[in-house]
Formats: C-alpha cells, structure tokens, sequence
C-alpha cells in the first residue's frame, strides 16, 4: 500500500479549521501509521483499492473531531488514537457503499472504486475496513466506545437503507429527509464527538453534550453540502456541480422546490429526478428554481440552525483551546458555503 498522504498535504483547509489541525497534529501523524499498518493484507486488491480512496484526498474531520474531543475531556492515556483511526475506517467503508448504492462515478474528483473495480469488489472491501475497524476498537478495550461505535455503524445501515427507500420519490417530507441525514451522515460526526468523553470517563452529561455537538454539526455539514451541489464551485467541491441532480438524488432543495413550485415545476422534478430524463439546460434551469423560491437559502438556514445547536453543546465546557478549535469547526462547516 502506497503512503497515506499527510494532512498538510491536503487540500488547504480555511482558516477556521487551523486551530484543530494544530491540536491533532501529531495524533493524526500517529493515526496515517495505523491505517498503513491495518489496511494491510494479503489480498493484493484490498490495500489497492483502500489507498485509491484514502489518498483521493479529504480533511478526515471525523477523527480530528474524536481527538479533540479527548483531549478537551482531559483524556491523558492512547486509545483515543487508534478509536480515530477506527472511525476513519468505519468512514471510509461507508463512503465505498455509498457510491455502489448510489452508482456514483466520482468523489473528491476521483474516478470512484467501483468505476475502477466493480461494484462486488468495492462494497467486500468496505467490509473489510468495518471488520479492521473493530478489531481495533476490541483492542482499545473500552465497552463504552464499543457500544457507541457499534451502534452508529447499525444506524449508518438503517440510514442507507431509508435513503434507498425514498431514493427518486419526490413525495418525500422534510422530516422524512432529515431522518435519514440524521442517521446517514449525523450519526458518525456524533459518534465521533462522544467517544471522547466516553473514553475519558465523562460524567453523562457531558458525554451527551458531546453527542448533541456531533450530531447537530452533521446535520449542518451534510445540509451545506446538499446546498453546494447546486451553488458550489466545481474546484473547491472536488466533484462537478449537479451530480447530485445527475444521480437523481433527494436532498432539501429538490424537496423544498418541488412543494414550493407549481404543476409545471413538479413535471420537471418528476421528468428529470424520477424519471432519470435530463437534457441540457436542465440543470440550469433547476438552479433557476431553487433561486426563485429561495430553497438554497432555506437550506443553508436550517444549516446554520444546526450549527447554533451544535455550538450550545459545547457551552458546558470549559474554556480551552480545545473548546474554541471545535467551536471553530461549526464555523469551518457553515463558511464552505461562500
């Protein structure tokens, strides 16, 4: 397997996600070298295909959230390192089901795995990385992280299985899409945020206040990127504007302008999101749509909700370094959207 790229490698974060990277630095370093070491093994196909995605970039923002949130709850000992690490992975194998369940074709600009190697191999190769996940997370030997990790890896599942159910169904609710976010994409940034207190033997309440801060910044953060595939910038993104359209997916703006618009724009959302039937021009004028009844806006508002909900979790903390970097990482989610 080839080097992991390193995190100052990457693509330059913004400004407001310095002072994390300056807290995790030398955990993350530590975390490159147990990933290296895990992804490991004698199916040459397996460290193939985990380097092709861990080195097509991305600021590994789960684990960088786990660390922090550590170090915040005065953990002094080493298992929240190879927790991180276990997280990534736990990452990692969603984002290759993700793309088989979705047929994407690219991610963070990259040709996807299962474009390269098929869809078989792609999801057995996940599995792989959820099984390496939590043989390490045995070997950290903490029955509370177990129990929180091993229940977001079931609620991730049930997620997926709730997207594919209303995937291309235009009737589908704000509550409805929000449910399944909460459990796709909330459920790990949550996950991530309470190991730290549940690793430092936490009072409960603050292992729930992580759990709150976590939860509501991944809502926020998938929110900002369902706005983003309709008004992002192609280069920043790391994928083309629209394939979110392209792939007939259901996010907040589409459901926001379908029941805002008039007969006429649902025959377009029915044509081009249910029926797969898109022509040129069509995504254009989808963007035209989401301006003129502000859905993008509505969204990025809910987002920012989110991330002041996200922000009060934190408030019974207090004051550190620790506190203002991840206070710094609501800011981080929301600003990708300027």
């Amino acid at each position: 397997m080839g080097v992991v790229v390193p995190l100052n490698e990457a693509r330059e974060p913004s400004q407001s996600l310095a002072p994390l990277l300056e807290i995790v630095d030398e955990d993350m370093n530590a975390i490159n070298r147990i990933i290296l070491d895990k992804a490991v093994s004698d199916v040459e196909l397996i460290p193939e295909l985990t380097h092709h995605l861990v080195n097509s970039g991305g600021k590994r923002l789960r684990p960088m959230l786990a660390i922090a949130s550590s170090k915040l709850c005065g953990y002094k000992g080493k298992g929240h390192v190879q927790t991180a690490a276990a997280i990534e992975f736990m990452h990692t194998a969603t984002l290759l089901h993700d793309d088989v369940v979705d047929e994407s074709n690219t991610r963070r600009g990259h040709k996807t795995a299962r474009l390269i190697w098929g869809n078989q191999a792609t999801v057995l190769v996940g599995d792989f990385l959820l099984g390496q996940a939590f043989r390490m997370l045995v070997d950290v030997g903490s029955l509370p992280v177990l129990r929180i990790l091993s229940n977001a890896a079931a609620t991730i599942a049930e997620g997926e299985v709730m997207q594919l159910a209303a995937a291309k169904n235009t009737s589908t609710t704000e509550d409805a899409y929000l449910a399944i976010i909460d459990a796709k994409t909330a459920a790990l940034f949550s996950a991530a945020a309470e190991v730290g207190a549940a690793i430092a033997n936490r009072p409960a309440d603050e292992q729930a206040a992580m759990r709150s801060y976590g939860r509501n910044l991944g809502l926020a953060f998938q929110l900002v990127d369902d706005a983003l595939d309709y008004s992002g910038d192609s280069a920043r993104l790391g994928k083309s504007v629209g394939d979110d359209f392209r792939e007939g997916k259901i996010t907040l703006p589409v459901i926001l302008s379908f029941r805002r618009g008039n007969d006429r724009d649902r025959e377009f959302w029915n044509r081009t999101i249910v029926e797969g039937n898109i022509s040129d021009g069509d995504l254009e004028h989808a963007i035209g749509l989401m301006k003129k009844h502000k859905t993008i806006e509505t969204t990025l508002d809910r987002a920012r909700s989110y991330g002041s909900i996200a922000r009060d979790g934190l408030a019974i903390f207090p004051e550190s370094s620790e506190r203002a970097a991840m206070q710094d990482v609501i800011d981080f989610c929301i600003a990708r959207a300027h």
